[in-house]
């Protein structure tokens, strides 16, 4: 009998299909083991069949949390992206609100250095003004951002009166002069005393708070009746309660014994900037 031609696996099986259709050249031990042959290759045939399927769900699963992952990290990307934009827009209203507050504070400096020019020049107008006065009589002082005009009573009245001597009247005049038609600054008249008593039956006072007003009064009569405007002045008395030294002296008395003429610059623009800032 001629050997199989055939290899491997196809040979076994043809060498089975050949045994068939001639059982009688085939031995029974061979055809043994040709039967055995094709079960094993039947089974190695399953066995390659059930790990092709295995390969093919476990590709399609692999394929499957790939396009997962893509679509996870694309959504991640858009995220990201849209997170950027509102970080952008966030970022450039932020600029643009930071430019604008850096405007309004340089407007407030600004103006800030125009009202300390402004004080400091109605400062030199009045004294200039009334420079011709004692200095123990009359000063002309900065404090806090306003002009403080002090008179002393010697130069204005007479002890308890509430009428204003010539020479303090002059006084007043030329202040007036220097303020007239200066509508930007406010005038506050405070009258102050020292801490002695009025004489009991002084006409139409009871008190130091009836003598410091209608001292504030007259000198506020006086000058609006030089020129400047009536609602520009406000008269004030603080009595004995505001005193620049302790009333323990006559010379410490007569210096509580004054009047101040506050001078403010109107503040109305500068204190809307302040509140927008």
């Amino acid at each position: 009998m001629m050997p199989f031609p055939f290899p491997g696996r196809l040979a076994a099986a043809s060498l089975l299909a050949t045994a068939l259709l001639a059982p009688g050249c085939v031995s029974q031990k061979k055809y043994t083991e040709l039967q055995s042959q094709n079960a094993e290759l039947s089974k190695s045939r399953d066995q390659l069949q059930v790990e092709k399927t295995a390969l093919q769900q476990d590709k399609a699963r692999t394929e499957e949390e790939l396009r997962q992952r893509l679509a996870s990290r694309s959504q991640q990307v858009n995220q990201l992206n849209q997170n950027l934009s509102g970080a952008e827009a966030q970022n450039s209203q932020l600029s643009a609100d930071l430019k604008d507050r850096e405007q309004r504070l340089a407007e407030l400096q600004k103006k800030l250095v125009e009202k300390d020019q402004a004080v400091q020049a109605l400062r030199k107008r009045v004294a200039d003004a009334l420079l011709g006065f004692n200095a123990q009589d009359l000063q002309v002082n900065l404090r806090n951002g306003k002009v403080y005009v002090s008179l002393s009573e010697q130069l204005l009245f007479k002890s308890g009166s509430t009428k204003v001597d010539p020479r303090g009247q002059d006084a007043l005049r030329k202040l007036a002069t220097a303020l007239k038609g200066n509508q930007d600054v406010n005038v506050l008249v405070e009258g102050h005393t020292d801490n002695v008593p009025i004489t009991k039956g002084t006409a139409g006072m009871r008190d130091n708070w009836d003598l410091s007003v209608l001292r504030a009064t007259e000198i506020t009569r006086i000058l609006t009746e030089a020129g400047m405007a009536p609602g520009q002045v406000t008269p004030s008395g603080r009595s004995e309660y505001v005193p620049v030294a302790q009333n323990d002296s006559p010379q410490n008395k007569a210096m509580n014994r004054r009047t101040e003429i506050i001078l403010t610059p109107k503040l109305d623009e500068l204190f809307q900037l302040l509140e927008q800032n």
